[in-house]
């Protein structure tokens, strides 16, 4: 299969500053085609943020309403969704104004219409050719029931197929482009927890680090300014470091005290999550006992991160130090990541845990997530990794450590 020619018109060219060239978007694009006719869709509307950017690089705090993406085997894709955001699309889509459609604003949060009513009656009903066999991204947070239930509705003789991660597999390996924007993501998460460790304090009221952690994130570095993330930051302290997934609260930083922080740098909607922990005061000798066997347990690991091996044998590298040495962690230790949207910054196809067989390619991007949660604290040493030829390359340069502030 051939892809589709991509033609945007002079005026457009001018005023649209998209993140990548044209022909990288003509081979994503011509990736996903092919995907989609491996399984017989004819159509495929893709509803993720993430997936919608990497196809045609729109970018916009839109997804809140139903919004998709309408990609067939023979046309550029068209971007539906509300109409005032339609002037959004124009400003960050490689597509012609023909190919975006807006739907009124009555059908917003509407009782008894649905925006997918008006994506069947306005665009899909009068092009027979699409209506064999759709795609839809079913277990995707953006997709909801009611717009499966409209979809059915206004399309009763269509054969649905279940695409969730059909895009999302498309974007496993990287391109040089999206490495160098991962790059800068390293140079901020980087600087971000520098600025933790140079400022944190016992009495410090945790929103007003959590203020700090997002200033150096969006201030960026190096010259390059930073995005929001796709998930705050996590920031809990003693007992509530035992929770993976605790934010802050307005309360002042206990002396003789544990916080990890789980943060990313974010450039042009690429994200670099990286973790480190930081302890105020003298810590116990069960959490030093720990940061020396998850640190073995991240270069055995590392060290099995290579093309060939699986994400599987990535895990066992790790789960077999830490098992030794004490520790379990029933949870994965890792997973794919790259451009995202809120809620999550990864990429939701394959993760580091036994029975995940996928193999690791050149290009490949992951958050390497060792992270423990015991009874009285919690620790996270993270790291963001690039598949290579030759292994597993960290993308930042934080010490893999526990931070000591006495």
């Amino acid at each position: 299969m051939q892809a589709h020619a991509l033609v945007l018109d002079d005026v457009k060219a001018d005023s649209v500053r998209l993140p990548f060239d044209r022909e990288e978007y003509a081979q994503r694009l011509q990736r996903t085609r092919q995907a989609m006719d491996a399984r017989g869709i004819d159509l495929l509307i893709v509803t993720d943020p993430s997936n919608m950017n990497w196809l045609t690089g729109y970018d916009g705090w839109s997804f809140y309403t139903h919004q998709c993406l309408l990609v067939s085997l023979d046309q550029d894709p068209i971007w539906f969704g509300r109409e005032m955001d339609g002037n959004g699309a124009r400003r960050t889509v490689y597509m012609s104004d023909d190919h975006i459609v807006g739907y009124p604003d009555i059908y917003v949060q509407a009782v008894d219409l649905h925006p997918m009513d008006y994506l069947c009656a306005e665009l899909i009903a009068a092009r027979p050719a699409w209506q064999g066999r759709i795609g839809v991204e079913m277990d995707n947070y953006y997709f909801s029931a009611a717009a499966y239930a409209a979809l059915q509705r206004n399309l009763p003789q269509t054969a649905w197929v279940d695409a969730t991660g059909l895009v999302n597999w498309q974007r496993a390996i990287k391109s040089p482009r999206e490495i160098e924007y991962m790059r800068v993501a390293a140079r901020i998460v980087e600087r971000m927890h520098a600025h933790i460790f140079d400022i944190i304090q016992p009495g410090m009221r945790k929103n007003y680090l959590a203020a700090q952690i997002y200033m150096a994130g969006l201030e960026g570095a190096d010259g390059f300014g930073g995005d929001y993330p796709a998930i705050v930051p996590m920031v809990p302290t003693g007992k509530d470091a035992t929770a993976p997934h605790l934010t802050w609260t307005d309360d002042p930083i206990p002396s003789d005290s544990v916080t990890f922080f789980e943060i990313a740098g974010c450039y042009k909607r690429y994200h670099c999550p990286q973790s480190r922990t930081v302890y105020l005061g003298r810590p116990p000798e069960d959490l030093l006992r720990a940061e020396r066997v998850v640190v073995d347990g991240i270069a055995a690991a590392l060290d099995k991160a290579r093309p060939g091996n699986t994400c599987e044998d990535v895990a066992h590298a790790f789960l077999n130090v830490l098992n030794r040495g004490g520790f379990n962690k029933a949870s994965r230790c890792g997973y794919s990541i790259g451009a995202s949207y809120p809620p999550d910054w990864g990429e939701r196809t394959m993760s580091f845990r036994a029975g995940d067989r996928s193999v690791l390619m050149p290009g490949m991007t992951f958050h390497f997530m060792p992270a423990l949660w015991e009874k009285d604290w919690g620790l996270e040493i993270t790291e963001a990794i690039l598949i290579t030829s030759d292994g597993a390359e960290p993308l930042c340069r934080t010490p893999r450590k526990l931070f000591v502030k006495d």
